[in-house]
């Protein structure tokens, strides 16, 4: 990703109450729902004077931008969406999310409620994983250290009592491209693929890595490549090459370019034109 940020503008949105060792939620305060939390992502990018976006979210993170493009088409470049769902909440995710949220209410991060949420993230194949232990150590030691559990409670709520936006889908986001990601032992994997066979096949692309749950943590420069290969099909980064493929240049004014000392052509890197523009275009980033 090295050469992707020097050419990239990221902003990491957080939602509502889930930055890092944020206060609790007022109980005065409805929390936002997950339709709301997509809606008003728009007003970021109008305070930062951005017009494009190329959206990169994971989870429920996918799912607010997805709401996003539907609700904003026009400031939306491209969607690159990881384990994201359309539907709504199944009758069993319903009860487990009842019994998560009773635990991180009533008595804070336990053990119970952290393996439900390894669970969610990694997926029932997580066993047959080689660094399984590493990938849950640092996953619950955040989850201890940082997050707020009651503030988690509202979120994982909201998340819960979404509305599904399947039909929106079919209609609506035809016109954007997107690329779905999913690993193929991950718990979403079915559902992301049901998501795609409803969306527009000339736009959207889908990304299964095999054995593998969790695509940002154990396939992460898979997911890079084909990140940049996406963008370049926007017509961005053009000038960014993939590991071990030579860059490429081009000469400088067709025919007319200079010949430099010995007769060779004077070329010239196109690096230049991959200069940041915030205001033209950015990456959001959405963690779940």
């Amino acid at each position: 990703m090295a050469e992707i940020k020097q050419r990239s503008v990221f902003i990491h949105v957080d939602v509502p109450g889930q930055e890092e060792n944020a206060p609790n939620w007022p109980t005065d305060v409805p929390y936002p729902t997950i339709q709301m939390m997509g809606e008003q992502l728009v007003k970021i990018l109008d305070y930062l004077k951005i017009k494009l976006v190329v959206g990169f979210g994971e989870g429920a993170g996918a799912n607010i931008l997805v709401r996003f493009a539907l609700a904003n088409p026009t400031r939306v470049l491209g969607l690159i969406l990881i384990h994201c769902v359309s539907t709504g909440v199944g009758m069993m995710e319903y009860f487990k999310d009842k019994i998560l949220n009773w635990q991180l209410q009533t008595i804070g991060m336990n053990p119970s409620a952290e393996q439900f949420l390894v669970l969610h993230k990694f997926g029932p194949q997580l066993e047959m994983v080689d660094n399984k232990e590493k990938l849950i150590q640092e996953y619950t030691e955040t989850l201890k250290k940082t997050i707020n559990p009651r503030n988690l409670k509202r979120y994982v709520e909201a998340y819960m009592n979404r509305k599904d936006i399947t039909a929106s889908i079919e209609s609506s986001l035809s016109s954007i491209d997107v690329m779905m990601v999913t690993g193929a032992k991950a718990i979403h994997m079915q559902a992301v693929e049901n998501m795609v066979m409803r969306m527009n096949k000339q736009k959207t692309t889908l990304l299964k890595v095999d054995s593998v749950g969790d695509v940002l943590q154990e396939a992460p420069e898979n997911l890079a490549q084909n990140l940049l290969l996406f963008v370049k099909g926007l017509g961005y980064l053009t000038s960014v090459t993939l590991p071990g493929v030579e860059r490429q240049r081009t000469f400088s004014g067709g025919d007319q370019a200079a010949l430099g000392a010995g007769g060779r052509r004077r070329t010239l890197s196109m690096e230049d034109y991959d200069t940041p523009r915030p205001r033209r275009t950015s990456l959001i980033t959405y963690h779940k």
